[in-house]
């Protein structure tokens, strides 16, 4: 099987893909602001989540 390369993707998902890149960071700081203060089931699930998708933009894995 061949790499996931991301630059192979035609122009309209690339660039769908650097602004979920770019917008996942502030998202995560807010809902981690948010479960701090308001500790929920569903909240908690949706930061690690969000970390998980982080890291994985991050690390190049996406």
């Amino acid at each position: 099987m061949a790499r996931y390369y991301r630059y192979r993707l035609p122009p309209w998902a690339r660039k769908c893909l650097f602004i979920a890149e770019q917008i996942t960071l502030p998202i995560l700081i807010f809902q981690l602001i948010r479960t701090i203060f308001l500790p929920t089931t569903f909240d908690v699930l949706l930061t690690l989540l969000l970390a998980g998708i982080y890291i994985a933009f991050y690390l190049k894995w996406i």
